[in-house]
């Protein structure tokens, strides 16, 4: 089946945090040979269950063990056949823009192009003084970071000078792209507008992680994405690219499932001891229930943020045993996916993009690379730009309204 076919107008998939955590419910803990052995193996049984998404997170501290995405994602590529292979999050911060650049270049050719990644800056501070850099320059390291990387997948030979990194002479990054056309990004963020302001400016994807805070929230983000994308030339606000994070556990009544999930809530790394699995349910989109709750509760996503691009749901977390993990895919895959996918298509309009993919990305290369305004901006944004002011004044502005609203 080509890829043209394979994937509707959205894509379905998982992502990962590669957390090692103990199972609140035997005591036992997975040694990291076991966590990456599992790992692949729910990747693969994504694709098998019809998925069209895996994603992988990056940390470089214990209890997470994906410190090199690209590798495992290779190897998954290797026994994969039409799963897209992403990233949740490449660290735009504390990454060499060229390592990320050659690494995704040739992870685009290993896999014959199934390939996306996310940006992000990252949800551990430490990380930014072991590969010496500020925290405090966050922000601007992420921008110039960025600019760079842009410039390196779509020039040839690159002259660059910047804040943060050595100047670049006459510097050309290999692999290049396959067909010319570089790896689609997604510029992940759950709080900042600044990021949104740069999906944006370049035309990306923009990508929110919709699992920890209220919809309000992640609503102002995404129409301030999508008004932004607009002004910049790439389309309709409504034409702009949008990917949404979830998380979910299912049975196939849904005391069962409350019951089964309810210790891992409890003991989970990154909310455990906190909210109630109940109020943490209703404040943000964990549903944990049937099938029939996970599809009437994720089909309402479009109502909140309009029609977008990419799903992907948490499944794999907490201490959750493989067996467990494997069972929730099948149910993912089997009922609440081809349900969704109906869902979401019914009254999409004609003009709203398909979720992107290599082939459509060639596609729309070789019929119109510059036709759109902006398309392949190359500008140097290390020295003050109109993109600086509006994130700088768009950041302000959403600050104020989440004081006013408590976000």
């Amino acid at each position: 089946m080509s890829e043209s076919t394979t994937w509707p107008g959205m894509q379905f998939g998982i992502f990962t945090v590669s957390d090692i955590t103990e199972d609140p419910t035997t005591g036992t803990t997975p040694s990291e040979a076991e966590k990456i052995r599992n790992t692949i193996t729910v990747a693969k049984h994504a694709e098998e269950v019809g998925l069209d998404v895996f994603a992988l997170g990056e940390h470089h501290n214990p209890p997470f063990w994906s410190s090199s995405p690209t590798t495992t994602l290779a190897y998954i590529a290797a026994q994969t056949e039409r799963l897209v292979l992403s990233t949740a999050t490449t660290l735009i911060t504390t990454n060499d823009p060229v390592k990320i650049a050659e690494d995704f270049a040739m992870l685009q050719h290993v896999s014959g192009g199934r390939v996306d990644l996310m940006l992000g800056r990252g949800n551990t501070g430490p990380v930014y003084p072991w590969f010496g850099k500020d925290i405090r320059q966050g922000l601007p390291l992420a921008i110039e970071s960025y600019n760079l990387l842009h410039r390196l997948w779509r020039e040839d030979v690159v002259d660059w000078e910047g804040q943060f990194r050595t100047a670049l002479q006459g510097f050309t990054s290999t692999p290049r792209p396959l067909d010319g056309v570089a790896p689609f990004v997604w510029h992940g963020s759950i709080r900042t507008p600044e990021i949104a302001e740069q999906a944006a400016y370049y035309g990306d994807g923009f990508f929110a992680n919709n699992i920890f805070w209220p919809k309000e929230h992640y609503q102002r983000l995404i129409a301030l994405y999508r008004q932004r994308y607009a002004h910049y030339g790439h389309g309709t606000p409504e034409q702009a690219i949008v990917g949404l994070g979830g998380q979910v556990f299912m049975a196939a009544k849904s005391q069962d499932a409350v019951r089964e999930f309810r210790p891992y809530f409890d003991n989970a790394p990154v909310y455990g001891h906190g909210p109630s699995l109940e109020d943490f349910s209703e404040m943000t989109p964990l549903t944990v229930g049937s099938p029939q709750q996970v599809i009437d509760r994720y089909a309402s996503m479009r109502d909140y943020y309009g029609d977008y691009q990419r799903q992907l749901f948490l499944i794999d977390h907490a201490g959750l045993p493989l067996k467990t993990v494997l069972e929730q895919l099948d149910i993912l895959g089997g009922e609440v996916v081809p349900v969704l996918r109906k869902e979401l298509a019914q009254n999409r309009p004609a003009d709203v993009p398909d979720a992107p993919t290599h082939a459509n990305l060639v596609a729309a290369a070789g019929g119109a690379r510059d036709a759109r305004p902006n398309a392949n901006r190359g500008d140097n944004l290390t020295g003050g730009s109109p993109y600086q002011d509006t994130a700088a004044a768009a950041g302000s502005a959403f600050g104020a309204a989440a004081t006013r609203t408590g976000a």
